[in-house]
Protein backbone atom coordinates (compact mmCIF):
# COMPACT_ATOMS: atom_id res chain seq x y z
CA UNK A 1 0.00 0.00 0.00
CA UNK A 2 1.15 3.40 -0.74
CA UNK A 3 2.35 5.79 1.62
CA UNK A 4 0.46 9.45 1.37
CA UNK A 5 3.17 12.14 1.68
CA UNK A 6 2.37 13.78 4.72
CA UNK A 7 3.56 17.11 6.49
CA UNK A 8 3.32 17.41 10.45
CA UNK A 9 4.46 20.84 11.85
CA UNK A 10 4.63 20.73 15.70
CA UNK A 11 4.32 24.29 17.32
CA UNK A 12 3.44 25.59 21.06
CA UNK A 13 0.54 27.98 21.02
CA UNK A 14 -2.01 29.53 18.51
CA UNK A 15 -0.54 31.57 16.11
CA UNK A 16 2.55 30.05 15.90
CA UNK A 17 1.85 28.67 12.62
CA UNK A 18 1.95 31.57 10.70
CA UNK A 19 5.41 32.98 10.53
CA UNK A 20 7.86 30.24 10.01
CA UNK A 21 5.60 27.68 8.24
CA UNK A 22 2.38 29.23 7.07
CA UNK A 23 3.92 29.17 3.75
CA UNK A 24 4.95 25.23 3.37
CA UNK A 25 1.38 24.70 4.95
CA UNK A 26 -0.23 26.27 2.04
CA UNK A 27 2.11 25.38 -0.56
CA UNK A 28 2.48 21.82 0.43
CA UNK A 29 -1.38 21.56 1.03
CA UNK A 30 -1.80 22.79 -2.84
CA UNK A 31 0.85 20.23 -4.21
CA UNK A 32 -2.19 17.48 -2.82
CA UNK A 33 0.68 16.47 0.03
CA UNK A 34 -1.06 15.72 3.66
CA UNK A 35 -0.55 18.81 6.10
CA UNK A 36 -0.67 18.49 9.83
CA UNK A 37 -0.48 21.29 12.41
CA UNK A 38 -0.02 20.21 16.05
CA UNK A 39 -0.61 22.61 18.15
CA UNK A 40 0.19 21.93 21.55
CA UNK A 41 -1.28 24.36 24.15
CA UNK A 42 -4.61 26.37 24.12
CA UNK A 43 -2.59 29.72 24.41
CA UNK A 44 -3.86 31.10 28.00
CA UNK A 45 -1.53 33.27 28.44
CA UNK A 46 -2.16 35.81 25.83
CA UNK A 47 -3.74 39.03 26.32
CA UNK A 48 -7.74 39.37 26.49
CA UNK A 49 -10.59 40.65 25.43
CA UNK A 50 -9.87 43.98 27.63
CA UNK A 51 -6.24 43.70 26.48
CA UNK A 52 -5.84 42.73 30.10
CA UNK A 53 -1.91 40.78 30.30
CA UNK A 54 -1.74 37.61 31.87
CA UNK A 55 -1.68 37.92 35.96
CA UNK A 56 -3.02 41.13 35.74
CA UNK A 57 -6.51 41.37 37.76
CA UNK A 58 -9.33 40.16 35.41
CA UNK A 59 -7.42 38.39 33.10
CA UNK A 60 -9.71 34.91 32.21
CA UNK A 61 -7.66 32.47 30.88
CA UNK A 62 -10.70 30.26 30.33
CA UNK A 63 -11.60 32.70 28.09
CA UNK A 64 -8.68 33.96 26.43
CA UNK A 65 -7.97 29.88 24.80
CA UNK A 66 -11.24 30.12 23.76
CA UNK A 67 -10.90 32.78 21.76
CA UNK A 68 -7.23 32.06 20.77
CA UNK A 69 -8.00 28.14 19.57
CA UNK A 70 -11.13 30.12 17.38
CA UNK A 71 -8.70 32.30 15.79
CA UNK A 72 -6.44 29.21 15.07
CA UNK A 73 -8.98 27.92 13.27
CA UNK A 74 -9.67 31.00 11.07
CA UNK A 75 -5.77 30.87 10.65
CA UNK A 76 -5.74 27.10 9.40
CA UNK A 77 -8.88 28.19 6.96
CA UNK A 78 -6.48 30.25 5.11
CA UNK A 79 -3.65 28.34 5.22
CA UNK A 80 -5.66 25.68 3.93
CA UNK A 81 -4.09 22.57 5.40
CA UNK A 82 -5.68 19.34 6.46
CA UNK A 83 -6.12 18.27 9.78
CA UNK A 84 -5.50 20.44 13.23
CA UNK A 85 -4.50 18.55 16.12
CA UNK A 86 -4.71 20.13 19.66
CA UNK A 87 -2.65 18.61 22.62
CA UNK A 88 -4.44 20.64 24.91
CA UNK A 89 -2.11 21.67 27.56
CA UNK A 90 -1.76 24.58 29.27
CA UNK A 91 0.13 27.57 28.14
CA UNK A 92 3.29 27.89 30.43
CA UNK A 93 3.56 31.88 29.72
CA UNK A 94 7.29 33.31 28.70
CA UNK A 95 10.15 32.63 30.62
CA UNK A 96 10.15 34.15 34.24
CA UNK A 97 6.00 34.37 34.58
CA UNK A 98 3.95 33.11 37.40
CA UNK A 99 2.35 30.86 34.69
CA UNK A 100 5.72 28.79 34.88
CA UNK A 101 4.55 27.16 38.43
CA UNK A 102 1.53 26.36 37.59
CA UNK A 103 1.31 22.54 37.55
CA UNK A 104 -0.61 21.74 34.42
CA UNK A 105 1.87 23.84 32.63
CA UNK A 106 2.68 22.25 29.30
CA UNK A 107 6.93 22.85 30.31
CA UNK A 108 6.08 20.94 33.57
CA UNK A 109 4.66 17.95 31.95
CA UNK A 110 7.10 15.22 31.86
CA UNK A 111 8.38 14.49 28.43
CA UNK A 112 7.74 11.12 28.22
CA UNK A 113 3.75 11.71 28.99
CA UNK A 114 3.42 14.45 26.12
CA UNK A 115 5.45 12.70 23.41
CA UNK A 116 3.26 9.86 24.16
CA UNK A 117 0.38 12.06 23.09
CA UNK A 118 2.12 12.97 19.87
CA UNK A 119 3.65 9.57 19.46
CA UNK A 120 -0.10 8.51 18.54
CA UNK A 121 -0.27 11.12 15.97
CA UNK A 122 2.56 10.33 14.22
CA UNK A 123 1.43 6.48 14.32
CA UNK A 124 -1.79 7.69 12.91
CA UNK A 125 -0.43 10.10 10.17
CA UNK A 126 2.58 8.16 9.70
CA UNK A 127 4.19 11.53 8.00
CA UNK A 128 7.52 11.40 6.01
CA UNK A 129 8.70 14.87 7.01
CA UNK A 130 8.06 16.59 10.32
CA UNK A 131 9.09 20.15 11.51
CA UNK A 132 9.54 22.01 15.00
CA UNK A 133 11.51 24.23 16.60
CA UNK A 134 15.34 23.91 17.87
CA UNK A 135 16.33 23.02 21.46
CA UNK A 136 16.48 27.04 22.30
CA UNK A 137 13.12 26.97 20.91
CA UNK A 138 13.53 28.47 17.82
CA UNK A 139 16.61 30.90 16.84
CA UNK A 140 17.82 31.53 21.07
CA UNK A 141 13.71 32.57 21.61
CA UNK A 142 13.84 30.47 24.88
CA UNK A 143 10.24 30.23 25.18
CA UNK A 144 9.67 27.40 27.86
CA UNK A 145 6.55 25.98 25.32
CA UNK A 146 8.69 26.01 22.60
CA UNK A 147 11.39 24.41 24.03
CA UNK A 148 9.05 21.75 25.41
CA UNK A 149 7.42 21.24 21.77
CA UNK A 150 11.37 20.52 20.74
CA UNK A 151 11.66 18.09 23.76
CA UNK A 152 8.63 16.03 22.82
CA UNK A 153 9.13 16.14 18.67
CA UNK A 154 12.30 14.99 18.88
CA UNK A 155 11.34 12.23 21.60
CA UNK A 156 8.57 11.63 19.63
CA UNK A 157 10.55 11.11 16.47
CA UNK A 158 12.87 8.42 18.42
CA UNK A 159 10.36 6.70 19.49
CA UNK A 160 8.24 5.53 16.49
CA UNK A 161 10.99 5.61 13.98
CA UNK A 162 8.20 7.00 11.77
CA UNK A 163 9.40 10.61 10.31
CA UNK A 164 12.18 10.05 7.28
CA UNK A 165 13.31 13.90 7.68
CA UNK A 166 13.07 15.95 10.95
CA UNK A 167 13.39 19.95 10.37
CA UNK A 168 13.52 22.64 12.95
CA UNK A 169 12.12 26.07 12.10
CA UNK A 170 15.43 28.62 11.21
CA UNK A 171 15.72 32.21 11.14
CA UNK A 172 18.87 33.05 9.31
CA UNK A 173 20.89 35.75 11.12
CA UNK A 174 21.49 37.56 7.73
CA UNK A 175 17.45 37.85 7.28
CA UNK A 176 16.80 38.62 10.87
CA UNK A 177 19.85 41.88 9.83
CA UNK A 178 17.56 42.87 6.63
CA UNK A 179 14.34 42.62 8.41
CA UNK A 180 15.38 45.25 10.90
CA UNK A 181 17.45 47.16 8.12
CA UNK A 182 14.29 47.59 6.41
CA UNK A 183 12.10 48.45 9.27
CA UNK A 184 14.15 51.55 10.20
CA UNK A 185 14.25 52.46 6.56
CA UNK A 186 10.34 52.25 6.74
CA UNK A 187 10.13 54.03 10.45
CA UNK A 188 8.34 51.09 12.32
CA UNK A 189 9.06 51.73 15.34
CA UNK A 190 10.24 49.17 17.88
CA UNK A 191 10.48 50.44 21.24
CA UNK A 192 13.41 49.08 23.29
CA UNK A 193 13.31 45.97 21.14
CA UNK A 194 16.58 44.96 19.04
CA UNK A 195 17.90 41.34 18.37
CA UNK A 196 20.88 40.69 20.25
CA UNK A 197 23.99 39.53 17.49
CA UNK A 198 23.29 35.64 18.41
CA UNK A 199 19.78 35.82 18.05
CA UNK A 200 18.76 33.54 14.44
CA UNK A 201 20.15 30.65 13.43
CA UNK A 202 23.64 30.82 11.97
CA UNK A 203 23.69 30.75 8.45
CA UNK A 204 25.70 28.20 7.73
CA UNK A 205 23.20 25.63 9.80
CA UNK A 206 20.12 26.39 7.49
CA UNK A 207 19.99 23.79 4.55
CA UNK A 208 16.97 24.53 3.30
CA UNK A 209 15.13 27.41 2.10
CA UNK A 210 11.52 26.90 0.53
CA UNK A 211 10.22 29.73 -1.97
CA UNK A 212 6.60 30.55 -0.65
CA UNK A 213 6.28 33.56 -2.56
CA UNK A 214 2.78 32.96 -3.92
CA UNK A 215 1.26 32.00 -0.74
CA UNK A 216 3.02 35.06 1.36
CA UNK A 217 -1.09 37.08 1.07
CA UNK A 218 -2.21 33.72 2.65
CA UNK A 219 0.34 33.88 5.79
CA UNK A 220 -0.67 37.53 6.58
CA UNK A 221 -4.04 36.68 6.42
CA UNK A 222 -3.03 33.77 8.64
CA UNK A 223 -1.18 36.25 10.95
CA UNK A 224 -4.39 38.77 10.68
CA UNK A 225 -6.38 36.20 11.61
CA UNK A 226 -4.92 36.14 15.36
CA UNK A 227 -6.31 39.27 16.00
CA UNK A 228 -6.21 39.29 20.10
CA UNK A 229 -2.67 39.43 20.20
CA UNK A 230 -2.13 41.84 17.11
CA UNK A 231 -0.42 43.95 19.63
CA UNK A 232 2.36 41.51 20.22
CA UNK A 233 2.87 40.70 16.12
CA UNK A 234 5.21 43.42 15.15
CA UNK A 235 5.66 42.17 11.56
CA UNK A 236 1.73 43.29 11.35
CA UNK A 237 3.25 47.28 11.29
CA UNK A 238 5.42 46.51 9.00
CA UNK A 239 5.28 48.02 5.12
CA UNK A 240 3.50 46.04 2.26
CA UNK A 241 7.35 45.94 0.89
CA UNK A 242 8.66 44.68 3.86
CA UNK A 243 6.17 41.90 4.80
CA UNK A 244 5.82 40.59 1.27
CA UNK A 245 9.41 40.02 1.14
CA UNK A 246 9.70 38.90 5.17
CA UNK A 247 7.02 36.20 4.28
CA UNK A 248 8.43 35.21 0.72
CA UNK A 249 10.56 32.23 1.80
CA UNK A 250 10.63 29.79 5.26
CA UNK A 251 14.27 28.61 6.44
CA UNK A 252 14.92 25.27 8.10
CA UNK A 253 17.98 23.30 9.42
CA UNK A 254 17.70 19.54 8.44
CA UNK A 255 18.36 17.15 11.69
CA UNK A 256 17.48 13.89 10.28
CA UNK A 257 17.20 12.60 6.79
CA UNK A 258 16.73 8.65 6.11
CA UNK A 259 16.74 9.46 2.41
CA UNK A 260 19.50 10.94 0.24
CA UNK A 261 19.07 14.69 0.09
CA UNK A 262 20.96 17.43 -1.61
CA UNK A 263 23.38 19.65 0.65
CA UNK A 264 20.98 22.56 0.16
CA UNK A 265 17.27 22.03 -0.19
CA UNK A 266 14.23 24.05 -1.30
CA UNK A 267 11.87 21.49 -1.09
CA UNK A 268 11.45 18.93 2.27
CA UNK A 269 10.18 16.34 0.37
CA UNK A 270 13.35 15.81 -1.75
CA UNK A 271 14.23 12.48 -1.78
CA UNK A 272 10.81 11.40 -0.94
CA UNK A 273 8.51 12.09 -3.77
CA UNK A 274 9.48 8.48 -5.73
CA UNK A 275 10.10 6.75 -2.47
CA UNK A 276 6.43 6.23 -0.77
CA UNK A 277 5.65 2.73 -1.70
Amino acid sequence: MDRQLTLMVVHAHPDDECLSTGGILARYTEEGIRTVLVTCTNGEQGDDDGGRKPGEPGHDDAAVARRRLGELRESVGHLGLNHLELLGYRDSGMEGWEANAHPDAFANVPVETAAGKLAALMEHYRPQVVVTYDATGGGGYGHPDHVQAHRITVAATERTGIPDKLYYTAIPRSAIKRMFEMMGEHGVDLGDFTPSDDFGTPDEQVTSIVDVTPYAERKLKSLRAHESQGENIFLLRMPEEAQQEAFSHEAFERVLSKVKSPKREDDLFAGLRDTTA
